[in-house]
């Protein structure tokens, strides 16, 4: 026994907890969806991604859980309360929402389109507010619940030539900030998970360049590149009873990477 009363086989306290995961289509998206559904939870993974929620279908039908599969345009308020709905009517409202959803559009600031900025802007920030909005009703309703967005060490650092990215996730670390602020008088925490260097399907293609990795691997303390576990196993803590006392927090899982500004100052005799 944990505490007392927890069993030790659920000592996330995440068991029979309904969990959305917003982009469950994806890298970190289904890594999370997977990760919940082994501490017992019900998972609802929402996408745009038919393909890729199709994936995490049959990873989660492995496991036995109960789970729900949606295409979801998380951007758009109709999509997500008709998703909304028919996820509370299967697994039961709400307990914690993740937002994972995120698109990359590159091109410099100079040149950059209104469409391109507001592409990117629409699924990394707007989604997120519209899903925290109508997922967070159910939470409100019954005064208790978690909310835990995937931001980026870009939202802290600006990213050049990557378009609204950056901009976009720094709006998610505030977002994340001002319902901390808001919601938690109604018993609902929210923070932020920001990922580092890591590899997913939206920047395989990196990795796949002949020493990359290696390249990036030698800036990181660790000396490794993460992967999408690496940040699931940061957003169930987070998710978890066990960050009861946690909010409008930001945490860095990038192995360090973002600590080593200074190592690029020439400092003659300390090399």
């Amino acid at each position: 026994m944990v505490n007392g009363s927890r069993e030790s086989s659920d000592w996330l306290g995440l068991s029979g907890r309904t969990c959305v995961v917003t982009g469950g289509g994806g890298g970190i998206g289904r890594a999370v969806a997977l990760s919940f559904a082994q501490a017992g939870a019900r998972i609802a993974a929402i996408d745009l991604d038919e393909r890729g929620l199709e994936v995490t279908r049959a990873e989660l039908g492995k496991l036995g859980t109960d789970h729900v599969i949606a295409r979801c345009d998380t951007s758009d308020v109709e999509s997500v309360n008709v998703a909304a709905a028919s996820i509370e009517k299967s697994l039961g409202p709400c307990d914690v929402l993740v937002n994972t959803a995120a698109v990359l559009r590159p091109g410099a600031l100079d040149s950059l389109t209104l469409a391109e900025w507001n592409a990117v802007l629409t699924v990394n920030l707007t989604g997120y507010f519209v899903c925290a909005q109508v997922f967070g009703r159910q939470m409100r309703a019954r005064g208790r619940g978690s909310l835990v967005h995937v931001a980026s060490i870009a939202g802290s650092n600006a990213q050049g030539q990557s378009g609204a990215y950056s901009v976009s996730k720094a709006g998610v670390i505030m977002l994340s900030r001002q319902l901390a602020n808001e919601w938690g008088p109604h018993g609902i925490r929210s923070n932020v998970v920001s990922p580092g260097m890591v590899i997913t399907p939206m920047s395989q293609s990196f990795y796949d360049t002949p020493g990359v990795t290696e390249r990036r691997s030698a800036v990181v303390p660790l000396r490794r590149i993460g992967m999408p576990q690496d940040m699931a196993d940061a957003i169930l803590f987070l998710a978890s009873d066990r960050a009861s006392y946690i909010n409008g927090e930001e945490i860095m899982v990038d192995g360090g990477y973002a600590n080593m500004l200074m190592n690029l100052v020439p400092r003659p005799g300390f090399e």
